[in-house]
């Protein structure tokens, strides 16, 4: 990973990037209809750290560069696209999007950083009650919001873990061995907001469709 420290005023910002960040990943807006995401086996492998980092990393913005990649070729000639960079932060950080480009402008090159996830970032299926995500007292969600050319997907530590063990890791630890039986096939993920209030509103989808592909003609 890289890792920056940007101070903006009395606020102190880290933020996590890979060192090498995937080339075949495409995230984009479409029209404010949709969020969709394509990645191969290296990206979701990235995804699935980031998404873990993200779990565990109450004080970091883990960033996902990837809005100067080329799409798939069947999206390379759609003009309606908006391609997205991708931000996980936990909702305790309480980083405000609008302080996003500034941000990132002052990232620079950043310092080589060693990070180690444990086996159980992510819990089992059968360790999860689904039940309780839909009691109305229930809080953990994720949230989508989009700024400056940016998805922040926004949440607690359990629905990072949760969703990472139901939506990501099946990408990484399924996706390639149903592809490779089923080359015509469709493998995805999506992932979607839960309860949150108007507040957190900001017109885009309540839902990111990720799709794995095994193969990427660009």
């Amino acid at each position: 990973m890289r890792v920056s420290r940007v101070r903006l005023g009395p606020d102190d910002h880290r933020v996590l990037w890979p060192d090498r960040p995937p080339r075949r990943a495409f995230l984009f807006d479409d029209r404010g209809w949709s969020l969709a995401m394509h990645v191969d086996r290296e990206a979701a492998a990235v995804l699935a750290v980031a998404w873990g980092l993200a779990a565990r990393s109450r004080h970091s913005l883990v960033y996902l560069p990837m809005r100067a990649n080329l799409p798939p070729e069947e999206l390379a000639h759609d003009s309606g696209l908006e391609p997205l960079d991708l931000v996980l932060v936990q909702h305790s950080v309480r980083f405000p999007a609008s302080r996003w480009p500034a941000v990132r402008a002052r990232l620079g090159v950043g310092r080589p950083h060693t990070v180690s996830l444990p086996g159980d970032v992510f819990p089992d299926e059968d360790a999860i009650d689904h039940d309780k995500v839909h009691h109305r007292e229930y809080r953990d969600h994720l949230h989508f919001t989009v700024a400056a050319r940016t998805l922040f997907v926004v949440g607690g530590p359990e629905a990072f873990r949760r969703t990472g063990a139901t939506m990501i890791r099946p990408l990484v630890t399924e996706a390639p061995s149903y592809l490779a039986e089923r080359p015509d096939g469709h493998f995805c993920a999506e992932i979607d907001s839960g309860r949150w209030s108007a507040s957190w509103s900001r017109h885009c989808s309540d839902m990111l469709h990720v799709e794995y592909r095994r193969t990427w003609a660009l």
